[in-house]
């Protein structure tokens, strides 16, 4: 049986606690999680009111370095990501934003492009 595939773009605030606290923008990441949670809050409000598009936002503030494809996975398998990450990912429907979501990378909003 063929493995379901899903696409998402995501954007991914690090904190002190995620699995490697360093990212593009910053060599060191100090924050608590719960700061790296309000931030991505804020971001999300931002997104849900239609202030600023989610890819345009990835690419100036995602801790990940997807943020140079606004934040895009591209096309992945069921296994292939954090399992947190994926149970949100199947939850949502195309076009989607989730929750926060936590994994050992930090913490996430995303979106379900496929």
């Amino acid at each position: 049986m063929e493995k379901q595939q899903f696409r998402a773009s995501h954007l991914l605030v690090k904190h002190k606690g995620s699995r490697r606290p360093s990212s593009w923008k910053e060599k060191t990441i100090t924050r608590t999680k719960e700061e790296a949670i309000e931030i991505l809050k804020g971001f999300r409000a931002k997104i849900a009111n239609k202030e600023v598009d989610f890819a345009t936002l990835a690419q100036k503030e995602s801790d990940c370095g997807s943020h140079e494809s606004g934040g895009d996975l591209g096309w992945f398998s069921e296994g292939d990501m954090q399992k947190p990450f994926e149970d949100a990912v199947k939850k949502l429907k195309v076009g989607e934003l989730s929750d926060i979501v936590d994994t050992d990378s930090g913490v996430h909003i995303i979106l379900r492009t496929g």
